[in-house]
């Protein structure tokens, strides 16, 4: 059977054809704002080289500032099981016996001078870290933006621990001075080393509180660090909430 067809079929057809073509020319039109919204999403997203820099940097010195001010205040160490430094395992064995004559006082004396060397050592860090922060350049800057947890401070444990070793030492030798514990520790090591079926010892405790305060500064600054990335109410500046915007946008 043929199928006739009128004016009126016409008509439908073409109007039928018509808002196809329409809702294709919208369609088209929508996709091009999502991708026109999505480019300048991104325009606004991605920071300046400049930004960026500065962003981390004031990071950086909000980390370490804060981490610095914690462990240098009088008890930072000695009052925070987290950071306290006990005595080296060799050396423990020399406090040990004499806690068992009844020197508890002059091993605990000994103790806190180790903490107190390393909270004065830690006060020397500030412009060593600053002098890190300010050679940065762009490329350190964006690889440690968007390099995840504890990537600013791996950038400045590899840049700083030889000049922060240097500048701790002497701090911590002056500390263990002030009572003595350099001489006295040394001549009890030297009596305990002579006694039978002993195994010799030669604790260099001013090298063991160096190493346990550059790792608690460090992971205290990392700590600090992680906060500000997972946490936007932490990043203090607009240069920090754009740069780290930017960082939590590439994770996605």
């Amino acid at each position: 059977m043929n199928t006739k067809y009128t004016p009126n079929h016409f008509f439908i057809r073409m109007k039928s054809n018509k808002q196809l073509l329409a809702l294709a020319i919208l369609s088209l039109f929508f996709a091009s704002c999502d991708v026109l919204k999505a480019v300048a999403t991104q325009a606004l997203t991605i920071p300046t080289s400049s930004e960026a820099t500065s962003g981390l940097k004031d990071a950086l010195k909000q980390g370490f500032g804060n981490g610095v001010d914690f462990l240098s205040a009088k008890g930072g160490f000695l009052n925070n099981a987290a950071y306290k430094i006990l005595l080296p395992a060799d050396a423990q064995k020399v406090a040990d016996k004499l806690r068992s004559l009844g020197m508890d006082a002059q091993v605990d004396q000994v103790i806190a001078k180790l903490n107190e060397g390393a909270e004065n050592a830690v006060k020397t860090a500030k412009p060593i870290f600053m002098d890190a922060v300010t050679s940065m350049n762009f490329s350190d800057a964006m690889g440690i933006l968007t390099g995840g947890k504890g990537s600013a401070t791996a950038y400045l444990k590899n840049t700083t621990t030889a000049a922060l070793t240097n500048a701790f030492k002497p701090k911590i030798q002056e500390a263990l001075n002030q009572v003595g514990v350099t001489k006295y520790w040394g001549d009890l090591v030297a009596i305990y080393n002579k006694l039978p079926m002993t195994q010799k010892l030669n604790p260099d405790l001013n090298s063991f509180v160096t190493e346990k305060a550059l790792v608690a500064l460090f992971s205290k600054v990392e700590e600090e660090e992680n906060a500000i990335r997972a946490n936007p109410a932490k990043r203090a500046t607009e240069m920090m909430k754009k740069a780290f915007a930017y960082a939590d946008s590439q994770k996605r």
